[in-house]
């Protein structure tokens, strides 16, 4: 299947903002990083809550409680990560180390699974999103962790974490992103709509964004945690 150049186009001119307000977020100062990702807690909610609507319109307000594990822990862990990070020891400064990870991980998995995805796929991964396809699903695992790997092994913040760590919460990014990736996208078929908002023309809303970053957090949370 050959790239689809006006599509990879729409998505990287539209994604520049996004990507710019993303980084003034995280590298600003720790209440930019704060503020950025209560927005994103509030935008994922409210576009959730419609999902859940169209799935249930009389009784959506059962989809209340697991929004708290859906959306507003995962957001308050990566929040956790960034304000108290493991790694400093509970010295009570602020890193973007994992956070940034984090963030860099589903963003260089989810362009690599595509661009892989888009040359070379043949095999569907799942019904529930027929567009994604085995081989580049792993495609964009494995370059996810090189490039993370060599990012921690060469930038001087990140090289007093062992490799291994930024392997690790590269892989976890690249595979719990992708499942929750395939979550969302078996809510919208649910609620049969194609994209959670339209927050970025090609790219959809909150959800469509964050998915993946929904699910990775806690397992990297916790990993970090146990293990740092």
């Amino acid at each position: 299947m050959a790239i689809d150049k006006e599509m990879l186009k729409t998505r990287a001119l539209t994604a520049l903002v996004f990507v710019l307000i993303m980084l003034a977020g995280l590298f600003i100062n720790v209440w930019s990083f704060i503020i950025l990702f209560t927005i994103v807690m509030f935008g994922c909610l409210y576009e959730y809550f419609k999902i859940a609507k169209l799935i249930n319109y009389k009784n959506f307000l059962l989809f209340l409680p697991l929004s708290f594990f859906y959306i507003i822990l995962p957001i308050m862990m990566l929040i956790n990560l960034g304000t108290d990070p493991p790694h400093l020891k509970n010295n009570g400064a602020y890193s973007i180390l994992i956070p940034c990870a984090i963030v860099f991980s589903i963003w260089i998995n989810d362009t690599m699974a595509y661009i892989v995805g888009s040359i070379a796929g043949k095999t569907p991964l799942s019904k529930i999103s027929p567009k994604k396809t085995m081989e580049g699903t792993i495609g964009g695992i494995v370059l996810c962790i090189a490039v993370i790997a060599i990012g921690g092994s060469m930038i001087p913040l990140a090289k007093h974490i062992n490799v291994g760590h930024w392997i690790m919460i590269a892989a976890i990014c690249g595979i719990f992103g992708t499942i929750g990736d395939l979550i969302e996208s078996k809510l919208k078929r649910m609620a049969h709509i194609k994209d959670s908002g339209s927050m970025m023309p090609g790219h959809g809303g909150f959800l469509d964004r964050f998915d993946s970053l929904l699910l990775a957090t806690p397992i990297v949370w916790l990993y970090c945690k146990l293990m740092l």
